[in-house]
């Protein structure tokens, strides 16, 4: 296998390209050379075959994903209350948006995961990781509700960034007066989250 790192992140950013833009259908190693505008044959010299360059996806997806350090310090700077927990969900939306197709990419990986039992013990453990990781946060900086709110929000923010980036249309107008999504996320805030 080659080991350049450098080399090895490109693929890995073209395949999320490819699976967000063709489904898991079409993640060839050919289609991700092309997207990664490097000689056929690169990604085979990279990966020890599909399941191995998923596996890398989902880490790199995550990471991609992954809250700004910097952005996080500054929120926490504020009081602990549910405005900080909106301004949290806020982030989680805008990094979506930003990075539509990495969200997509691992929304296609959710779904071949049905498919994969390996891919789907790897990403169950990736997600869930996620998922104890905002609990812990949560705990750890005081912020209003217990481990049931989190629970609750992340399933509130993942069915809101489905929507938003595969039929933003859909969610058009069910809340006359609402914006969307960051009208959606006031009120998901205000729904579970705590006052106090």
């Amino acid at each position: 296998m080659a080991g350049n790192p450098e080399r090895r992140a490109v693929l890995v950013d073209a395949a999320a390209e490819v699976l967000a833009r063709e489904g898991a259908r079409g993640l060839t190693f050919r289609a991700v050379d092309a997207e990664a505008r490097v000689p056929v044959g690169t990604a085979s010299n990279y990966f020890t075959g599909r399941d191995d360059l998923l596996r890398q996806l989902d880490a790199r997806l995550h990471e991609r994903l992954a809250p700004d350090p910097q952005v996080i310090a500054g929120l926490l700077a504020g009081p602990k209350d549910r405005a900080l927990v909106t301004a949290f969900m806020h982030d989680v939306m805008r990094r979506a948006t930003a990075d539509r197709t990495g969200h997509l990419a691992l929304l296609e990986m959710r779904l071949e995961a049905t498919r994969r039992p390996e891919l789907r013990a790897s990403l169950t453990r990736s997600v869930r990781g996620d998922l104890d990781e905002g609990i812990a946060f949560h705990r750890a900086a005081g912020l209003p509700g217990g481990d049931e709110v989190v629970t609750v929000l992340h399933l509130a923010m993942l069915g809101l960034i489905l929507e938003h980036l595969t039929l933003p249309g859909a969610l058009d107008g069910v809340l006359p007066g609402v914006e969307i999504p960051d009208g959606l996320v006031e009120r998901i805030a205000a729904t579970i989250v705590p006052a106090e």
